[in-house]
């Protein structure tokens, strides 16, 4: 779980959050966070917040962004707001790390989408541009619609907002709560499993499709 003051770090990209305000602590209202851009970084898929807004503040560095297709360049200092639906995304392309304000209104469950994706990078459940298999990311995109949506998904991603699925879970021995998840989604059946740690963030991850 988010909370003020707490840093996670992506081992795949090299994008450190460290968490100034969470949803808890604001009622919602706001989540505000450090992000430090690696030099060189990878460009993320374009993507959209159907009911959220974002305002950035560049704190030290340049950081380019593409909104709606164009790409424009932020210097230190420099603020850029992006309204809901507005599609986007972000990334350092200098030789230099970068650090951004970021703050996320309403908070809604970004923090949680976040924790997840880098726990998945963290446990080498990604590629080596921090993007999780097509069911996994399928997984992600179903799971946190209401914050996060891809622009222009693969083929595939669209088929797996999935029309019916069986839970159950269990305790492991390390105290992990672990729901498995069974999911039949037009010829395939994928199960999936999520660990949930007990100090926070979960982890999902596909145990077999076929």
């Amino acid at each position: 779980m988010a909370y003020k003051g707490k840093k996670i770090s992506n081992s795949v990209t090299g994008q450190d959050i460290l968490f100034i305000q969470t949803g808890i602590e604001s009622n919602g209202e706001l989540l505000e966070m450090e992000s430090t851009y690696q030099p060189h970084s990878k460009e993320p898929k374009p993507h959209y917040h159907p009911f959220q807004e974002e305002f950035f503040q560049v704190v030290s560095g340049e950081v380019n962004v593409r909104i709606d297709g164009r790409v424009i360049k932020l210097n230190s200092g420099e603020k850029l707001h992006i309204p809901r639906n507005r599609v986007h995304s972000m990334w350092n392309a200098s030789a230099f790390e970068t650090v951004v304000n970021w703050k996320v209104r309403p908070a809604m469950d970004t923090e949680y989408l976040l924790e997840t994706a880098t726990g998945l990078a963290n446990d080498g459940k990604t590629n080596k541009d921090g993007v999780p298999s097509l069911f996994q990311t399928a997984l992600l995109v179903n799971k946190f619609q209401n914050v996060f949506r891809i622009a222009n998904p693969p083929f595939g991603y669209k088929e797996c907002y999935f029309s019916s699925w069986r839970l159950w879970q269990k305790y492991s021995v390390t105290g992990q709560r672990i729901i498995n998840i069974l999911i039949r989604s037009n010829n395939y059946l994928v199960v999936f499993r999520q660990k949930v740690r007990p100090h926070g963030g979960s982890l999902l991850s596909v145990l077999d499709h076929f």
